[in-house]
């Protein structure tokens, strides 16, 4: 009997909690989101951001190759990302998947099958990722001024490997690239500076 009235508890419990959040104005997402991006490239950049269902949906069109996707207000702290639009397929995909609960492995797999079945389409040259994140405290969620943050770098290159670049299967010092999933679908290059010094 315990358990039959524990699921409604429960129930009401996500729907008071997804109540909880609260969505940040059009202009706040806009500019922590494109703090990802290459300082030239942000004024044109198109902006994937949350609406009051908290929904991921397109708050600007932009004008250049660059695609941004705001933080998301249910997760503590910051992260964002923004991205080359030849990667918009693939990274829309794991968005869809994401949403039908699929493990991250599940996620890959599916990604790699549809990509070499060339229903996914993935781009044929270099395209790069960057993301940008910070610690809750360092974020303030009124002016969407960020201090120390972190941002690092992902170049995709589908299908390479570690020959095919002379890259190292995992870094060997700060800042090192190496490369990643080498010989996939999702081969890239990761690149990771080391963290900034905490500043008060």
């Amino acid at each position: 009997m315990k358990k039959i009235y524990l699921l409604p508890a429960l129930l009401l419990f996500a729907v008071a909690c997804q109540a909880q959040v609260q969505i940040p104005t059009v202009e706040y997402q806009i500019k922590t989101a494109v703090l990802a991006a290459p300082a030239d490239k942000r004024d044109g950049a198109t902006v994937y951001g949350y609406n009051k269902p908290n929904e991921l949906v397109v708050i600007r069109k932009g004008t250049n190759e660059m695609v941004c996707i705001a933080d998301n207000p249910a997760q503590p702290g910051l992260s964002v990302s923004c991205y080359h639009r030849d990667l918009d397929a693939f990274m829309q995909r794991g968005r869809d998947l994401r949403k039908e609960k699929k493990s991250q492995q599940e996620i890959f797999d599916i990604r790699e099958k549809e990509a070499k079945e060339g229903k996914l389409k993935m781009p044929s040259q270099p395209t790069t990722l960057f993301a940008y994140s910070a610690k809750e405290e360092d974020v303030n969620k009124q002016t969407g001024e960020v201090k120390n943050g972190y941002l690092r770098y992902v170049v995709y290159i589908p299908y390479a490997t570690a020959e095919s670049t002379g890259l190292p299967l995992k870094p060997e010092g700060p800042a090192m690239p190496w490369i990643m999933h080498p010989g996939t679908h999702g081969a890239h290059i990761m690149i990771n500076p080391p963290r900034p010094e905490s500043k008060n």
